[in-house]
């Protein structure tokens, strides 16, 4: 079992990970927690048990869930059970559970504590790391949210095994985003310590930038495009299959304005290729619309903003702003 701390002063807390680390939930409780309730989704084909009383509740599946609606429905359900802010909420699940859960945490009693079991391989190298929880809008994907970081963090890797396989697969797409971010060739580790290594890269970011008011944006690393096509096309791509053609993208997009070469390009290929990942974008897509898209992302504060590789940093990639749309039309061809 390895421990990842996230130093965050008051709001510190540790990310276990390793096979059967769903089993430390009672030992890692917040102290004085008398009860829980246990957020999770009727496909989820996992238990724990967090050695206090506690009632389970389930959502939707899929992204569709995430809306402002399903927060309600969570907080009326805590509220009628007689949960208290000294209490405990539990996230068991993905990244939908990851983000629906925590911004119910965050919003209940303004702000109630909550541990987090993500059960698929996005949550446990992502979503469930550094308190972004929040929901979507039919405008856009993760629009309403709030910053809340968790008390704890089981990455337990059995759970992987669960999976169906294009739920793992489409883990990778995040896990390939960190070969760029300083993981090096993470596909040549095993599951444990890709894991793991994935965590220390997001928490040494997050504890540098809990708000994302600077560094903390270089997480969303092919999430401009992803983010776009999840919209576009109502969500028929799972979030890392998005990622996955995001990062092709965005190493076209920084080709074509000079900042790295065609063999980069190519690592960028080599690496989503490795995993199985899609490099295209889906037939029939709206490219309009993707383009449109784009200056709604959050990031986008003066024009379009993207990351992208060929910073002179330790970090690899940056934030750029202004981006222009004769580039990002021409670099969409070689995505098509």
């Amino acid at each position: 079992m390895r421990t990842v701390p996230v130093e965050l002063a008051e709001r510190s807390y540790d990310v276990l990970v390793g096979a059967g680390a769903r089993h430390e939930l009672a030992a890692v409780l917040p102290e004085g927690a008398r009860r829980a309730v246990v957020v999770t989704q009727a496909n989820i084909p996992v238990e724990v048990d967090p050695g206090v009383e506690h009632t389970v509740l389930t959502i939707g599946d899929g992204e569709p869930a995430k809306t402002l609606d399903t927060i309600g429905d969570l907080c009326s359900a805590f509220s009628r059970w007689g949960l208290t802010r000294n209490d405990v909420i539990v996230a068991l699940g993905g990244g939908v559970v990851t983000d629906v859960a925590g911004f119910a945490a965050a919003s209940y009693h303004r702000g109630t504590r909550f541990v987090s079991v993500p059960t698929t391989l996005l949550g446990q190298i992502d979503a469930a790391i550094g308190g972004k929880t929040g929901v979507n809008l039919p405008e856009g994907k993760n629009l309403v949210g709030a910053f809340w970081q968790p008390s704890a963090v089981l990455c337990d890797t059995e759970t992987l095994q669960t999976l169906p396989p294009r739920e793992l697969r489409a883990g990778m797409g995040e896990l390939a985003k960190y070969h760029f971010l300083g993981g090096g060739r993470l596909d040549e580790l095993p599951i444990d310590e890709r894991v793991a290594r994935c965590v220390e890269i997001k928490a040494d970011v997050v504890v540098s930038d809990e708000r994302e008011g600077g560094r903390r944006a270089i997480l969303n690393y092919g999430h401009t495009l992803a983010h776009a096509l999840e919209t576009a096309g109502r969500y028929d791509l799972r979030h890392g299959e998005a990622v996955a053609v995001g990062l092709v993208y965005a190493a076209e997009v920084s080709a074509r304005l000079g900042r790295i070469d065609a063999e980069r390009v190519a690592e960028h290929r080599r690496v989503v290729q490795a995993y199985d990942l899609p490099t295209t974008v889906p037939a029939g897509t709206d490219l309009d619309e993707v383009v449109r898209l784009f200056g709604r992302d959050k990031k986008a504060i003066d024009g379009v903003t993207f990351v992208l590789d060929g910073a002179d940093t330790a970090d690899g990639v940056e934030v750029v702003t202004g981006v222009p749309e004769d580039v990002l039309r021409e670099a969409l061809d070689s995505v098509l």
